[in-house]
């Protein structure tokens, strides 16, 4: 019988919920849309595209249509532990474009150019620029340094006791409560800015302060809006509530996505980052061999597979 649905093509980025947690449940396609299957049975239709990213947490069954169905409408799937914790492995939802790697790739290994672009992200989340003769590594530190100065700061605000950023993910439950808030908010933040970058046409693991881990830029990314965005949701949860708070902060987060506008100012931020390095994206070489079925233009953003 032939296929009665219209071709699918991606919703933009900024368009779309950020996040969507599922847990204990059967991830399906029915009649075209993503369905959850809850031990009961009961089935919770998600619209198709209209989710940057579902984070799958543990008791999670996807079956094979559902990731092809991700694929093709650019939705992350992100495979996490309990509460959010921990990633363990991701669905790429488009994949980077050959164009934006490379320009990537040309900014990240060229010293020069990869830091005036770190130079750029301490501008961009300071709002200020950074003192001038520094290098990559004296930018760290003093990022590093105003960091914890910030930690501090807000945890005051919210009068929460702070010690310092420290936990152990395989003994989640022996950390004090507002490093577990924390972990749980950036996961989320984690999430969002992975896809981004993704439809964005970006690699994860190509970094310019994070290096040597396969969410590099991810973290590069994400340290851009941490603290405007996720780190009060955590410390104001971490001051109120005990009883679950790992599940406040994630609905808390996604709100504050939503209110923040996050979708919208992440991936014309990637590119204001990227351009500070003053180069244009390679062109291709003359003997390049063009596709034999050249893509269709889509709806979604550049990353993403038609």
């Amino acid at each position: 019988m032939p296929d009665l649905l219209p071709p699918l093509k991606p919703i933009a980025i900024k368009e779309r919920l950020s996040i969507l947690f599922i847990e204990k449940g059967q991830l399906d396609v029915l009649d075209g849309a993503f369905v959850v299957l809850d031990k009961s049975g009961v089935r919770t239709h998600i619209p198709v595209g209209g989710v940057a990213c579902l984070m799958l947490e543990p008791g999670t069954r996807t079956s094979h249509a559902a990731v092809a169905l991700a694929a093709r409408v650019g939705t992350l799937l992100v495979w996490v532990g309990e509460a959010g914790v921990r990633l363990y492995s991701s669905g790429q939802p488009g994949g980077a474009r050959a164009d934006r790697l490379l320009y990537q790739a040309k900014l990240a290994l060229d010293d020069t150019l990869r830091l005036k672009v770190v130079r750029k992200m301490y501008a961009i989340r300071f709002g200020e620029e950074p003192p001038a003769r520094r290098s990559v590594e004296q930018l760290r530190g003093l990022e590093g340094a105003r960091v914890r100065e910030t930690y501090k700061l807000i945890a005051k605000k919210y009068g929460v006791e702070w010690k310092s950023r420290n936990y152990d993910t395989s003994e989640w439950d022996r950390g004090d409560l507002p490093n577990r808030c924390l972990s749980s908010a950036t996961s989320c933040l984690y999430g969002v800015a992975e896809a981004a970058v993704l439809a964005a046409g970006y690699a994860p693991a190509v970094g310019f302060i994070h290096t040597g881990k396969p969410l590099s830029f991810v973290y590069d990314v994400a340290d851009i809006y941490k603290f405007e965005t996720v780190v009060p949701v955590a410390f104001k949860i971490a001051a109120k509530f005990t009883q679950n708070p790992e599940q406040r902060v994630r609905l808390a987060c996604r709100d504050v996505f939503r209110e923040s506008r996050l979708l919208e100012r992440i991936i014309p931020g990637i590119e204001e980052m990227l351009s500070a390095g003053e180069i244009s994206p390679p062109a291709s070489h003359e003997e390049a061999v063009l596709p034999a079925i050249p893509n269709e233009e889509g709806l979604g953003d550049v990353g993403h597979r038609t």
